[in-house]
């Protein structure tokens, strides 16, 4: 139900793929999938998942690549004009 509220003020299923190099060989890459519910197109929430990984992950990010995609639009949210009982 929290993100059905979440979906209703306008936040979006938000995926970033997160690239980063590992801190014992840094010349190899580790992707990391990061997925949240959050308010484009600032992102709040990702950027306060970032600053936490720069703080306190060893490994240095190298790039993050974000989608987000509304899941409530308007237009499929509509009231029911009829409603049927089954027994």
């Amino acid at each position: 139900m929290a993100n059905l509220i979440l979906q209703l003020r306008d936040y979006r299923l938000t995926t970033a793929e997160i690239l980063y190099h590992l801190p014992d060989h840094p010349k190899l890459l580790q992707t990391f999938l990061w997925q949240e519910y959050d308010l484009a197109p600032h992102f709040p929430e990702l950027r306060r998942f970032l600053d936490f990984w720069v703080k306190e992950i060893e490994g240095k990010l190298h790039s993050v690549r974000v989608a987000n995609k509304k899941l409530i639009t308007p237009e499929e949210m509509r009231y029911c004009r009829t409603e049927y009982l089954i027994n």
